[in-house]
């Protein structure tokens, strides 16, 4: 590997609701101990990005200028001390790819005894610590990123695109933890999957490989639910011209010989789609919600859980675990699935605000911030 430079650019928040700048982030010198140095090779953008550019997530933590980014993919360039493998025990070298978690602190009820990682009482998240405070590259934006010591990693098949490996690290762990927490699903199961976004169209495809009998998507715009009918769903449900929730019910009931879905997956994000969801579940289906992740309150009747006898299954984040499965689903159905319709244009760093307006704007999928051109 080449030298280690004293400084990485990176795209960094330094007002909320201004465009990103290209600051000068120091790279440390000193690696902990079970931290490493990678040279980030893509970033792709997450919904998430958008809401912390925008000052509407709440995270800012620990101040400005905050490097965004989440989703991410690089090279070792560094160890610090202790094992050269990855969460999964494969030996890691200088120049192979990973993917890597929150810091999950491993000490605490919910990491140890509760086995629920994502639930860490002392996570330490990327995208909420400043650039100006160590080891300082604490986003994906950025030509050198930092593995906390105690984040999860795990080496990135030859076989895996860079952009693919970094969606898997965040859109697609997502997915394989809230299917692991829903359950089985059968031959028999009609499920109805909420919002054509990144976590969407993946749910999509984890529907349809997990031999759902019937998969429906609501949402939009038409070039996602497009997306959504290449890898196997049944219909697909314009929320730009089925306008209203009745209209919707409708169509889902009439296809279902009026019971309703028995599985949902809340994958939108959009507050008032919760409230639609426990509409479209039959009585006895479960809802396994992980897009609703805003502080708006919602109106609901608790005693529909009660007369619907349903079942809620909420879902956040992922373990390591995870995103060792998400590599492994792209491989297994990279035949089946035509993963490279999720992924829009690549964007140099520079282009950062240009990718994210056209996300902002529904125009782009899944834009890739792609450090490897020149």
């Amino acid at each position: 590997m080449s030298a280690i430079p004293a400084t990485s650019r990176a795209a960094a928040l330094v007002q909320p609701g201004q465009p990103l700048e290209i600051i000068d982030a120091q790279i440390p010198s000193v690696i902990e101990p079970s931290a490493l140095l990678v040279r980030m090779t893509a970033a792709t953008l997450c919904g998430t990005d958008i809401h912390v550019a925008q000052g509407t997530a709440g995270i800012i933590g620990t101040g400005l200028p905050l490097i965004l980014g989440h989703e991410m993919v690089g090279q070792i360039v560094a160890f610090g001390d202790g094992p050269r493998t990855d969460s999964v025990g494969q030996p890691l070298a200088e120049g192979d790819r990973i993917i890597w978690t929150h810091g999950m602190c491993g000490r605490c009820q919910a990491c140890v005894i509760n086995q629920e990682p994502s639930l860490c009482e002392n996570r330490r998240r990327y995208m909420t610590e400043s650039a100006n405070s160590y080891p300082f590259l604490h986003g994906g934006f950025s030509e050198y990123g930092y593995v906390y010591p105690t984040a999860g990693r795990v080496r990135v098949p030859e076989d895996v695109p860079d952009a693919l490996a970094s969606a898997a690290a965040c859109s697609l762990r997502t997915v394989m933890h809230g299917f692991e927490r829903l359950g089985r699903i059968a031959a028999t199961d009609t499920v109805v999957v909420q919002g054509a976004g990144p976590v969407g169209l993946f749910a999509v495809a984890k529907a349809v490989a997990e031999g759902a009998g019937r998969v429906i998507v609501i949402g939009g715009p038409a070039d996602r639910l497009e997306v959504a009918k290449r890898w196997g769903a049944d219909l697909c449900i314009d929320i730009n011209d089925v306008t209203t929730n009745l209209e919707r019910l409708s169509l889902v009931r009439e296809l279902t010989h009026g019971h309703g879905a028995e599985v949902v997956l809340e994958m939108s994000g959009i507050p008032a789609a919760f409230s639609e969801g426990v509409d479209i579940l039959r009585p006895g289906g479960r809802y396994l919600i992980v897009g609703q992740a805003h502080e708006r309150t919602v109106p609901f009747n608790p005693s529909v859980i009660m007369h619907k006898q349903v079942m809620f299954i909420g879902s956040r984040s992922a373990g390591v675990d995870h995103y060792w499965k998400a590599l492994e689903f792209l491989r297994a159905y990279a035949d089946r699935f035509t993963w490279d319709d999720l992924i829009s244009r690549h964007y140099k760093l520079d282009e950062i605000n240009e990718a994210f307006e056209q996300m902002r704007s529904w125009n782009e999928i899944k834009p890739v911030i792609d450090f490897t051109q020149d």
